[in-house]
């Protein structure tokens, strides 16, 4: 036996199944849900960043078109030869304290110098002089024509990342009927930018016409004019003015990268609304990793719950498994308890069952060796009074015959004749003692003939009546009427019956007492034979010895103790079976039966 031997108790098998088939079952909802979601929420973010796109495009165009509204109203007090320089220079401060926005406003006819107003305070503030200014409106090479290329004609004008700047510029009639004047102004992205940075989870940008960056939240860029070069096809996308809006997927910055584009209607101007694609994947993550909480939660209940109930399932067998321990070392007074009414239920009353069977036969066993036990004794004893009487029969035949010759020679009333009787009576009690052993050690052989055991009955009690109606015991005779023959031999049978009587008769000890011998025939072809009396009874602790030699509970020189030992010999030599039935005060019974003579019964029927 492998005492070393790993075990995998059942318990860790059904724990085991049902983490792996939960385990794989949750995984599988959690990849299809994040696959899922993944896929939903990339959609959305495309989506969502045209969206956006569309939505700060026209609040640009809206933005714009205001800016163009307020530069028109730059060119009337400008323009006007009525009024005079204090008012003109009143009107104009005024422009610049309700357009906060423009820092600067140009407005040059086709021939002569170009006047410029500005508001100071922005231009110190941002370091810069009237010098830079003109540098700046004599740098954009404005025409009429280039003006009237677009509705709003923009452009950038950042020349420091403290002041970023945008130019808007349009046409309006001379005073003298000549050629457009050009009407620029300066303003500052401020509200551009406020609008880019609006959705804090996304980056927005507007390049213009040439694909430079115009508004951007890193404003170095703006000021370097920096091209938006990571986006593919970016010339096909601002050409596009009628475009509602596109979602592409690139590379910026080495990352995958979502990014939505929308035009601005009324300028040469793209808003570009990018988000990095790991974002979409943001939500999901969080997704991803709520779900694997809650697997784990799951997995750990579960794990508790297979616990539990593997500890339900496998208790019982563990205990059958104790039990059935104990059943082999040979405890056979054991039961398992089980109020479940599943298989493992049945099993344990099918082992209840089976427990209670084995004690039963156990019982019937040591019965059985009790008997087997009995029967090696007598047989034991059987051969070993064959050898003592053939030893003693001998010499007891020579001293009976020598003394019976010697009473032929004498006459009664010698003294010598009664010593001679005495030795011959005491020399046959002896004869008939060894005879009787002889018949116990089956050593001598009697011809067994049918007889009428009912007969047998009344002869035997005839015999002893009067011995046992002197000492006030009475028989009775229950004898069944048409009782099969029995193979026999009627001089034993008496011999048993009249040893019965005898016994029972000095059981009562001159008590008065009753005998009742009963025949019947049982259903199994068996003649039954019962000897009962109604006297004091028989220990149980000597039932079993009762019919073993020279085992007697007389006096001494009462008994010899062979009486019921030789009964017994003799029944089993007609094939029969004995049983005593003894209790303390109420009385004992021998019940024997023997194998009927069915055939000739049969025949005397027939005959009859």
């Amino acid at each position: 036996m492998m005492t070393g031997r790993f075990r995998f108790p059942i318990r860790l098998k059904i724990l085991v199944t049902l983490l792996s088939v939960i385990t794989v079952v949750v995984s599988l909802i959690i990849m299809t849900m994040a696959n899922l979601f993944n896929t939903d929420k990339t959609t959305y973010i495309r989506d969502l960043t045209s969206v956006i796109a569309l939505h700060v495009a026209e609040e640009t165009d809206s933005l714009l078109r205001s800016y163009h509204e307020r530069l028109g109203a730059f060119a009337a007090p400008v323009h006007d030869s009525q009024l005079s320089a204090k008012r003109k220079a009143e009107m104009i401060e005024t422009l610049f304290n309700n357009f906060q926005d423009f820092v600067a406003v140009s407005v040059r006819e086709e021939k002569g110098e170009p006047v410029v107003i500005y508001d100071a305070k922005t231009l110190k503030s941002a370091a810069l002089t009237i010098k830079d200014l003109n540098q700046i409106l004599s740098g954009q090479a404005l025409t009429p024509a280039l003006i009237q290329s677009v509705p709003i004609y923009t452009a950038n004008a950042t020349v420091t990342p403290e002041l970023p700047m945008l130019l808007v510029a349009t046409t309006i009639a001379a005073p003298n009927g000549g050629k457009p004047a050009i009407i620029a102004g300066l303003v500052r992205l401020d509200a551009l930018l406020r609008l880019a940075t609006r959705p804090s989870a996304f980056q927005v940008f507007i390049v213009d016409s040439e694909g430079a960056l115009l508004v951007d939240s890193d404003r170095e860029r703006i000021a370097t004019r920096t091209v938006a070069d990571w986006i593919p096809e970016l010339g096909r996308l601002g050409g596009q003015q009628h475009l509602l809006g596109t979602t592409i997927e690139y590379e910026y910055q080495g990352k995958p990268t979502i990014g939505g584009f929308a035009p601005v209607e009324s300028s040469g101007l793209l808003v570009g609304v990018q988000i990095p694609k790991a974002a979409a994947y943001v939500t999901a993550r969080a997704l991803l990793n709520n779900l694997v909480l809650l697997s784990l939660g799951l997995l750990v209940a579960t794990a508790l719950i297979s616990i539990f109930l593997a500890h339900r399932l496998t208790r019982p067998l563990e205990r059958l498994t104790e039990a059935a321990r104990q059943v082999g070392k040979g405890d056979f007074n054991i039961s398992v308890a089980s109020s479940s009414k599943d298989e493992i239920g049945m099993l344990s009353g099918s082992f209840n069952q089976m427990a209670t069977e084995l004690r039963k036969r156990l019982d019937d066993l040591r019965r059985a060796q009790a008997a087997l036990v009995q029967s090696e004794k007598m047989s034991a004893f059987g051969q070993l009074s064959a050898g003592i009487a053939h030893e003693v029969k001998n010499p007891l035949a020579g001293i009976l015959g020598h003394a019976q010759l010697c009473l032929r020679k004498l006459k009664k009333g010698d003294a010598l004749f009664d010593y001679l009787t005495i030795i011959e009576h005491e020399t046959k009690r002896c004869t008939d003692i060894i005879a009787n052993l002889m018949k116990f050690a089956r050593q001598e052989k009697l011809e067994h003939e049918p007889l009428d055991l009912n007969e047998v009955v009344r002869q035997a009690m005839a015999i002893v009546d009067h011995q046992l109606t002197i000492n006030n015991v009475k028989i009775e005779l229950k004898l069944a009427m048409k009782l099969p023959p029995i193979h026999g031999n009627a001089n034993q049978l008496q011999q048993v019956l009249m040893n019965f009587a005898i016994n029972a008769q000095q059981a009562f000890d001159g008590n008065p007492g009753i005998v009742r011998i009963t025949t019947e025939q049982r259903d199994d072809d068996k003649v039954l034979l019962v000897f009962a009396d109604n006297g004091p009874g028989i220990p149980a602790d000597i039932r079993a010895k009762v019919f073993e030699p020279f085992f007697t509970t007389k006096a001494a020189g009462k008994g010899t103790g062979l009486g019921l030992s030789v009964t017994y010999g003799i029944i089993k030599d007609h094939h029969g079976e004995i049983k005593l039935e003894s209790e303390l005060g109420v009385g004992t019974a021998f019940i024997m039966s023997f194998p009927a003579i069915v055939d000739q019964v049969v025949m005397q029927s027939t005959a009859a």
